[in-house]
């Protein structure tokens, strides 16, 4: 695959595949590592993708079999699976449940930068999908995942320092 193939190959499917891989994973620095997995087999395999289905579909069976592979070696070795590992990042919205922890997030959001906050907002409280936030702000919507995932680590780097 030529570079430049694979470079928008790459910006086309980055999220959607890293999006995928989070659900499987349940933690992001294995999702990352798994998703990066995926871009370098199939940008440097020989086989070539034949066209039979979307490349994002092809893109998430090369990280689906990856993902099971991950999960056989850690069974093998009798570590942790990847989904039982604790994900520092999870769930930052189930804690707004408790009380003590929504208003530290409120309090925190308060201060937050644009355009952060409001894609925060309009993500959680609003309930707004990727596409639509970027439509708002005249933006795609892998900029819109990019900042909500920027706001989501601003506000838990916060937490952690109070």
């Amino acid at each position: 695959m030529n570079t430049d193939t694979a470079e928008k190959l790459y910006e086309a499917c980055y999220m959607k595949v890293f999006s995928y891989v989070m659900t499987l994973a349940k933690n992001q620095d294995d999702a990352m590592e798994i998703t990066q997995e995926a871009f370098f087999r199939a940008i440097s395999t020989d086989k070539v993708f034949r066209g039979e289905s979307e490349s994002y579909t092809w893109l998430c069976a090369i990280a689906k079999n990856i993902f099971i592979d991950e999960k056989r070696r850690y069974a093998k070795y009798g570590e942790e699976t990847l989904e039982e590992r604790p994900d520092p990042d999870k769930n930052i919205e189930a804690k707004l449940v408790d009380s003590e922890s929504s208003f530290k997030i409120h309090s925190i959001l308060h201060t937050l930068e644009e355009p952060y906050k409001e894609v925060f907002q309009l993500r959680i409280f609003g309930e707004l999908s990727f596409k639509q936030i970027g439509t708002i702000f005249g933006k795609t919507e892998t900029w819109a995942r990019v900042t909500y995932h920027r706001a989501r680590l601003k506000i838990v780097e916060r937490m952690e320092e109070q």
